[in-house]
């Protein structure tokens, strides 16, 4: 297997990053480190295609004396029998703006990741070591190491990044205060949250008829009539109906009187 990334970041910094285990450890993508192990073991998943297989294992990287690296890894499958063995010499080779990370070296495994397509391995491999190339070039010190080094650092070294910190600090302009800008600055802030005292329930007619049938069965509660706003809406009265029996009634009795009135005095002419 040879495989070369690039990583904009000088060969001296690569060095001792690969010198420090605990950031080599931070640079493998997705490692989940054992509680009292070594600083690069661990638990690894890794994705081929579709399918996953989590490893726990141990990765050892050594410097040789012709400035490369090597870096020797085994590991187990956490549920099954299959494992992985590799053994890889990383060079570093300086480039234009950065740094050329070259790996070679050969791999052999067993288990669940010989069942999947050639080629969805290669690929998975090709990924696990471009993300690792470039987490190593972004792998910062700890911050216990920083503060080592800030008290290695000579007095004389120490003023005068301080007084350049000042220097910059004072080059910043200042911005004068204009009354738009103390007038804005006194305005109160306006919320970000909403107001929620406004009901943004349903209606009140709607929250009634619910109350009422809290307590009440369900079958009281299928055949009962709906209430509020969903009440049906009954049907106008007519206003002629009721007017036109007021005088109905009074008329006919008048017919009535004068029919009879009328029959006695035919029957008196004869």
């Amino acid at each position: 297997m040879e495989h070369e990334v690039f990583v904009p970041v000088p060969v001296e910094r690569l060095r001792e990053t690969l010198g420090d285990p605990v950031r080599v450890a931070r640079a493998v993508p997705g490692l989940q480190q054992d509680a009292g192990a070594d600083p690069v073991a661990g638990r690894l998943k890794v994705r081929v295609g579709s399918h996953s297989i989590t490893y726990r294992g141990a990765v050892r990287v050594s410097a040789r004396e012709d400035g490369s690296y090597a870096v020797e890894g085994d590991a187990t499958e956490t549920r099954g029998t299959g494992s992985v063995k590799l053994a890889l010499t990383l060079r570093l080779r300086a480039a234009d703006d950065g740094t050329t990370v070259i790996f070679d070296g050969t791999a052999t495994a067993d288990g669940r990741v010989t069942e999947l397509p050639q080629d969805a391995v290669g690929s998975a491999v090709v990924r696990l070591l471009n993300r690792f190339a470039e987490a190593l070039g972004e792998a910062r010190e700890e911050p216990e190491q920083q503060e080592q080094q800030e008290q290695q650092e000579e007095p004389e070294q120490r003023e005068e990044r301080e007084q350049q910190a000042e220097r910059e600090q004072r080059a910043e302009p200042e911005r004068p205060e204009t009354p738009e800008a103390v007038e804005a600055s006194e305005e109160p802030p306006v919320p970000l949250v909403e107001d929620f005292t406004e009901p943004s329930g349903p209606p009140a007619e709607a929250a009634h008829a619910r109350r009422t049938m809290i307590g009440r069965s369900a079958e009281e509660v299928d055949h009962a009539p709906p209430r509020g706003r969903y009440a049906p809406v009954p049907a106008p009265q007519t206003v002629a109906s009721g007017a036109t029996l007021r005088w109905a009634a009074p008329a006919a009795a008048v017919v009535l009187a004068s029919a009879i009135v009328v029959g006695r005095a035919l029957r008196k002419r004869r």
